[in-house]
């Protein structure tokens, strides 16, 4: 039994199945761990979620920016952007069913790895974790978002659920300013300052970080650090692969690989600490 923790895919749904022919991937046998962004800019974002829905409990997703965008544009809420490549979703007569397994889709997920001689906790999650955020509680604040997700009123949440402010975590943050700052930490989180205020413009590398701002998993005393737990994320495209201390043993890994950008789709396998990747076929999203 492997398990594979894989980058953005964004509709790219031919690298995602080349991918997954690459690795013999079997939902009787494997786990696939979905970071995030699943759908959108690619080709085929429609076949990618049906791909996964088949999967039933082998493919395990959690939601990124993109995915969150396209539960709002179905809803009305914001209108689709120029850019989007979601109408094929939008105009299936399945689009309730989709819809409705993506909004039950985790916002956070653990995973405790066991090998021959240890055991060691993951953290998986689309963008990042706040500093002062220890594991159990970014589990239990993504659980809040999940929550308000899954209700018959998702849409209201929705509705309140786009913004910047507050740009900082505090505990006695209630109603949508409360969900509002998780949404964007665990969802669009690049850079942020030892107090964990979020810089939310800049999209570049780790060398772009605008004064006063660092990557989120630069920040000293990061609580996550303190716990040992790893965690992975995708989003960052420019960031690319990443991986401290080392690929064998990460502490921190980014698997956004940029495949809509015409570069890689990559996977990670879990224990064995090896990459698995394709390149796009095509540059598939230009700015």
């Amino acid at each position: 039994m492997a398990l594979y923790l894989i980058g953005d895919i964004q509709g790219c749904n031919g690298a995602f199945n080349r991918l997954l022919s690459k690795i013999d991937f079997s939902p009787s046998r494997d786990t696939l761990y979905v970071l995030g962004d699943m759908v959108n800019r690619g080709e085929d974002s429609a076949g990618v979620l049906q791909t996964l829905m088949q999967f039933g409990d082998s493919a395990k997703c959690v939601l990124g920016n993109h995915d969150l965008h396209l539960l709002a544009v179905a809803n009305g809420i914001r209108p689709a952007h120029p850019s989007d490549t979601l109408q094929a979703i939008l105009g299936k007569a399945s689009t309730s069913a989709v819809l409705d397994w993506l909004r039950h889709q985790k916002l956070a997920i653990s995973l405790t790895h066991k090998t021959q001689h240890n055991k060691h906790r993951w953290l998986l999650v689309h963008a990042g974790v706040l500093p002062q955020w220890s594991a159990d509680q970014t589990m239990a604040l993504a659980g809040e978002v999940e929550t308000a997700l899954q209700t018959d009123d998702y849409v209201s949440f929705l509705r309140q659920m786009y913004g910047n402010t507050p740009n900082q975590w505090r505990d006695d943050l209630q109603g949508a300013d409360r969900l509002r700052v998780i949404v964007n930490a665990l969802t669009r989180l690049r850079f942020c300052d030892e107090n964990g205020v979020m810089e939310f413009a800049a999209k570049e590398g780790v060398g772009a970080a605008p004064t006063g701002f660092t990557p989120w998993f630069d920040v000293p005393n990061r609580v996550t650090a303190r716990e040992d737990v790893s965690i992975a994320f995708g989003h960052w495209s420019t960031l690319g692969l990443f991986a401290r201390p080392s690929l064998q043993a990460p502490s921190v890994l980014g698997l956004d690989t940029g495949c809509v950008w015409g570069g890689e789709l990559t996977c990670y396998e879990l224990g064995a600490g090896v990459l698995h990747a394709v390149t796009s076929s095509a540059i598939q999203y230009k700015a």
